[in-house]
């Protein structure tokens, strides 16, 4: 772990703070000018300061808890940022100083090495989540593995770079590393507009992919078709397959991107091509999805289970923003002192890509 329970602090930094857990989050955001500063870097560790913060779902959820971790309040939540390398712990080469970054947020941890385990070579990597676990980036500093960071041109906005990593991060692992994404193939995403899915939607356009894209609200849709989407879904909790098997001329989506679980889960598979692609990393209307197992084996279809990526891929990820290949929809900016209005934006679902604080 590279934040200790012993850990020491500086004092006297801007932040964003969850005082206390509760749902709705919003009510208990405040916005502080006394949170601690983090201390010295430790070996491989180096303090970042923050240009921007974007948010995630992942906020709201650490303002609600999390399931299975105990979480001490208050607390800094944010996994997306862009900064600058302001301090070096020992063994950090010191040319990372000055240096516009960005993070992977997840932080690999060391496996058990248990003399009884079998091998481990599919085993999924086990992270822990700077942000989740431990106090993010909505705040001036942070500290964070050098390993986990990836170099942007130092004249992008810090705003773009925020908006980019997680979202992007998460897209592409769940669809081309895991998901074997081809050329040209056809895509579903579900609940377009959160950074997830406008990711997914950049990401399958940069393939030459045709997109369809689902969403309750018309004017989402609208910004999607905007974005390069080529079929759209006014999802009012009906089953939607029809039309989407429809727009394939019968054949069905060679893969399908669904954060939102439970409400969206088994229409996705309705509307798969023999052969496809369910890929998850979210269930945002719940786990417990209802599915059709029928479907699945007559048809071959693989069902795919992603979470984050690794700095590697974001470094892959990086080279093609840094070449604006790729970019982020950013929905709207705010001041550090505007949080609760952020976060009530974020909690109502009213974005269109990410909601960002600049610093």
């Amino acid at each position: 772990m590279f934040l200790g329970s012993g850990e020491t602090y500086l004092v006297g930094m801007r932040a964003i703070v969850c005082q206390r857990q509760g749902n709705p989050v919003t009510p208990n955001i405040e916005f502080r000018t006394d949170w601690p500063e983090p201390s010295s870097p430790g070996p491989g560790q180096v303090v970042v300061r923050v240009l921007a913060t974007a948010f995630n779902q992942m906020d709201l959820w650490v303002g609600r808890g999390v399931p299975g971790l105990k979480l001490e309040y208050p607390r800094v939540s944010g996994c997306d940022s862009c900064g600058i390398v302001e301090q070096v712990g020992a063994g950090v080469d010191a040319a990372w100083l000055g240096k516009k970054v960005v993070p992977n947020a997840a932080v690999r941890q060391a496996e058990r090495m248990h003399p009884d385990d079998p091998p481990g070579s599919t085993l999924a990597p086990l992270y822990e989540l700077v942000g989740e676990h431990h106090n993010g980036m909505l705040a001036e500093k942070y500290t964070i593995p050098v390993a986990n960071l990836a170099v942007v041109r130092d004249d992008v906005d810090a705003v773009q770079a925020a908006a980019f990593p997680l979202c992007f991060l998460t897209a592409w692992s769940m669809m081309v590393t895991k998901g074997q994404l081809r050329h040209g193939q056809s895509v579903l995403i579900t609940g377009i507009g959160g950074g997830v899915a406008t990711s997914a939607l950049s990401i399958a356009k940069h393939f030459g992919c045709k997109v369809a894209v689902t969403s309750r609200h018309q004017w989402k849709l609208d910004g999607a078709k905007k974005l390069g989407a080529d079929f759209g879904v006014l999802d009012a909790g009906q089953d939607w397959s029809k039309d989407v098997r429809g727009w394939t001329n019968k054949r069905g989506v060679d893969m399908a991107v669904d954060t939102s679980g439970k409400a969206t889960h088994l229409t996705c598979i309705k509307s798969m091509a023999r052969g496809g692609t369910y890929v998850t990393a979210g269930a945002t209307s719940g786990p417990d999805a209802t599915t059709d197992l029928a479907r699945i084996f007559w048809n071959q279809l693989r069902i795919v289970g992603s979470t984050m990526g690794s700095t590697d891929e974001l470094k892959e990820l990086v080279a093609l923003f840094n070449q604006e290949a790729l970019a982020p929809v950013v929905d709207q900016v705010f001041a550090p002192e505007e949080c609760q209005k952020a976060y009530a934006r974020l909690e109502g679902a009213e974005q269109f890509g990410k909601i960002v604080i600049k610093w």
